[in-house]
């Protein structure tokens, strides 16, 4: 979870970047605000590589960019930044920035207690900003569960549950996958999944 610091003076966003640069924590910056990002607990980590290997073999050579929990986002038309467990750009505005992207067409987030509310509120309203992003995936680390928020045509976002057997469709990459390929191996509710 983001930790609100009050030792951290203001700063103004070129300030921050600056800043969070000499700093061997992660940061997040918002309205002004300085946040510590928190760690993750091993399923955490371990379901966010393995979506993002999944997604990075599947997108291998098209010209997109996955990124992991070190690639900040930039809220546009905001000077707000944001750090998810993954994201993936594919928009040529990004490719030139080395500190941040801007343009992800699909954010996920592995959530835990302390974030939960977080990603399915005040951090999703901020990502709903970006004009470009179609799949906010947001993954549970406690249960075989998946909800992903899909931006249709007509610009309205649908919440879809995914459970235990389901096939995710992630329409802003154009990939297809069974939901236990996030959690093989993994100790989920008392019993692993070989």
């Amino acid at each position: 979870m983001v930790i609100a610091e009050d030792k951290f003076p203001q700063l103004t966003p070129d300030e921050y970047l600056r800043w969070e640069e000499q700093q061997s924590e992660k940061y997040e910056y918002i309205d002004g605000q300085i946040y510590a990002m928190g760690g993750g607990n091993k399923n955490h980590s371990l379901i966010a590589v393995r979506l993002a290997s999944l997604f990075f073999n599947h997108l291998n050579g098209s010209g997109c960019e996955t990124g992991n929990s070190d690639l900040k986002i930039k809220i546009p038309n905001s000077h707000n930044y944001t750090y998810p467990d993954i994201n993936i750009t594919c928009d040529e505005r990004d490719q030139s920035t080395t500190q941040f992207i801007t343009y992800p067409c699909l954010v996920v987030e592995v959530l835990s207690k302390s974030t939960e509310a977080y990603d399915r509120g005040g951090k999703f309203r901020l990502y709903r900003q970006n004009p470009v992003l179609k799949d906010y995936l947001l993954v549970s680390s406690t249960a075989i569960e998946m909800d992903l928020y899909h931006k249709n045509k007509s610009g309205e976002w649908l919440i879809i549950n995914y459970q235990s057997g389901d096939f995710i469709f992630l329409e802003s990459i154009g990939l297809t996958f069974i939901i236990e390929q996030a959690y093989q191996g993994l100790n989920i509710n008392s019993f692993e999944l070989l």
